[in-house]
């Protein structure tokens, strides 16, 4: 189990609005704030976003880049992968890899593929379980 993530990002109050929404619908919880951070809380590990100082912010981040590439959460099930879908679109929120929405990590992994306002890849992935036999 991680403990923590902390994510610097290059503007707090777009990724807040991000990641609030976002975090909050996966159950989430808002655990830490600061002036130049957050934090949120799923059972014992969290996820912190600080903003960076802007002399780190220049070369900005780029998944492709060593380092992260991607944050993969859990969903409750296909449908609240396509509610989130949904909800994305109309936040007008970056998606990756929609013309093969869901099944662009393959027939058996339904998922959605987004960006934060920095374009960290943010995948959601409905459990094994809630898939009904060859979906």
């Amino acid at each position: 189990m991680i403990h923590h993530l902390e994510i610097y990002v290059s503007d707090l109050k777009q990724s807040r609005e991000y990641w609030s929404w976002l975090l909050t619908a996966l159950g989430w919880s808002p655990y830490q704030e600061w002036e130049k951070g957050f934090s949120y809380r799923s059972r014992e590990a969290y996820l912190v976003f600080v903003e960076a100082e802007a002399a780190y912010k220049k070369e900005g981040y780029h998944r492709k880049r060593i380092g992260l590439n991607h944050l993969a959460f859990y969903a409750e099930s296909k449908e609240q992968v396509d509610e989130l879908a949904d909800e994305m679109k109309k936040r007008r929120e970056r998606l990756l890899y929609e013309e093969q929405y869901p099944y662009a990590g393959g027939p058996a992994h339904y998922a959605l593929y987004g960006e934060d306002p920095d374009r960290i890849k943010v995948e959601i992935v409905a459990p094994v379980g809630t898939l009904q036999q060859g979906e």
